[in-house]
């Protein structure tokens, strides 16, 4: 028998288990988002600084881009893992419906529904 626990002021229902590995895999992307940020901004030697010297103006735009996103999903990652801790998970910030557990098995930080987030996106 799937144990049940309500998230999202008992508008969706995801298992124990759903939430454990949603859980898990925000943490993976959190230490993956980290490294990647320690890359992309890390300690300046002496090898680096001359390669960079050589990058053209293109390459450097793409690599403060990525550091750039790297940062915002960042931030979206933690702000999930607040919204376990607070018991909001799953709830659409927008609508206040749950988020689908298949948006979240894809997206695990998603903050709205389907619906919703294709609404903010159509809005320029």
């Amino acid at each position: 028998m799937v144990n049940h626990q309500t998230i999202g002021q008992g508008r969706t229902h995801l298992s124990a288990e759903d939430l454990a590995a949603l859980r898990e895999s925000l943490h993976e992307q959190r230490l993956f988002r980290r490294e990647q940020l320690l890359q992309l901004t890390g300690p300046v030697t002496s090898r680096v600084e001359h390669r960079l010297q050589r990058q053209a103006p293109a390459q450097i735009e793409v690599q403060v881009k990525l550091a750039a996103t790297a940062r915002m999903v960042l931030t979206d990652i933690e702000a999930a893992l607040t919204r376990m801790d607070d018991g909001s998970y799953g709830s659409c910030e927008l609508c206040r419906r749950p988020v689908e557990r298949e948006r979240l098995e894809i997206v695990p930080q998603a903050r709205y529904c389907a619906r919703c987030q294709q609404c903010r996106e159509a809005v320029p």
